[in-house]
């Protein structure tokens, strides 16, 4: 590594666990860099490309805690099943900001994984999309909801600004500490039953940090990848790792191999991850 790609990490923080949240990183780097792109996401149409500042992802992340917490309150859990869809990210910085916990779900889950998951996640909220690489989302979710009691509310992401426009009155967002649970991620059940791991915000920021340190990003640099946001891999150290080096987060919604390469030639990605199976 180049020393120089370290300059932009204070050196007293490099071995440090930092008191932080998904929601005060995300505030601390609108306030430093408001107008540098933060994100930028490719969707499931080819053509689509959307963007944001850091400016914009911190009030889009606003607008969309104060949507959850019109339906959901602070210390729930909430499920997001689809691939990696900019309403995904956005769930995910708006729920940290809520204190809402959320819980990563695998879009090529069949009905039965999904129905394991949410009773044992105790969910009480699903985001989720119509269909994808021809797994019928919906009509499972429609299958499923009859056995989940607790289950109150299933939202298309189709419907997103829908679900926006259903925050009727704004309330003060909570106070959210280091240590209050973020997300509940699941093995892949390979010896038994998938095992729900409660994270707290604390381990993720700084596993995101501490990785964007290692592999030397910082601000002007461009994060590109397909890893799943239903893992660390995607929603941890991309997602969070970006934000905390300021720079941009550019991502497609599933793994493409030619695709990939397609953003990684139009965004100028300078860092991506994959694993071997991936990369060969």
């Amino acid at each position: 590594m180049n020393p120089s790609n370290l300059a932009y990490w204070p050196a007293d923080t490099a071995e440090r666990v930092l008191e932080t949240t998904v929601g005060s990183i995300l505030r601390d780097a609108a306030a430093d860099a408001p107008d540098e792109v933060a994100a930028v996401a490719w969707g499931i149409v080819p053509a689509q490309r959307r963007t944001w500042t850091y400016a914009e992802l911190l009030r889009d992340a606003e607008r969309t805690a104060q949507s959850l917490l019109s339906r959901f309150e602070p210390g729930e859990h909430v499920a997001i099943w689809a691939p990696n869809l900019a309403e995904w990210l956005l769930l995910e910085l708006g729920a940290g900001l809520a204190g809402i916990v959320i819980v990563t779900v695998n879009p090529a889950y069949r009905a039965r994984e999904l129905e394991y998951v949410l009773r044992q996640s105790r969910a009480v909220g699903l985001f989720h999309i119509e269909s994808f690489r021809g797994n019928p989302m919906a009509e499972f979710v429609d299958q499923v909801r009859p056995a989940l009691p607790n289950l109150r509310e299933a939202i298309a992401l189709e419907r997103w600004e829908e679900f926006l426009a259903s925050a009727a009155t704004t309330r003060p967002l909570p106070s959210v500490s280091a240590g209050d649970p973020a997300q509940i991620q699941y093995t892949s059940g390979t010896t038994g039953s998938p095992k729900g791991a409660l994270l707290p915000h604390r381990a993720l920021t700084n596993n995101a940090r501490l990785f964007a340190q290692l592999i030397g990003m910082q601000p002007g640099d461009v994060y590109g990848h397909a890893m799943p946001f239903f893992h660390t891999a995607g929603c941890v150290l991309a997602a969070l790792g970006a934000i905390q080096a300021r720079a941009t987060h550019a991502f497609i919604p599933a793994f493409e191999p030619a695709r990939l390469l397609a953003l990684i030639e139009k965004e100028r990605v300078t860092h991506t991850l994959g694993v071997p199976t991936m990369l060969i």
